[in-house]
């Protein structure tokens, strides 16, 4: 092998010549932005998502597995948003 760095799939040029690497980075950073909007306003769409993300899809992916690893509710094909969970469980005690 002349180069092994070029078998490397980590190395794979994604969209706009990004790797895997920069796009996790990118969707990182987005979490961070999106968890603030969404703390303020409740929720965001899934289209404000894939705006944020530039229409990438690894990056929009990326972020919203992000977004649910936060604890966020990702919503689904029905409601395609991500909002805020609910916390009930302070509502009663013994």
């Amino acid at each position: 092998m002349k180069n092994p760095i070029s078998c490397d799939p980590r190395n794979k040029p994604y969209k706009n010549g990004k790797t895997f690497e920069d796009c996790k980075s990118e969707a990182r950073k987005n979490t961070l932005d999106l968890s603030k909007e969404i703390q303020s306003r409740n929720e965001v769409s899934w289209n404000q998502i894939l705006e944020v993300a530039d229409h990438d899809e690894i990056v929009y992916k990326l972020t919203l597995k992000y977004l649910r690893e936060m604890g966020y509710d990702i919503g689904n094909y029905k409601i395609p948003r991500v909002a805020k969970i609910l916390n009930n469980s302070s509502s009663s005690s013994p």
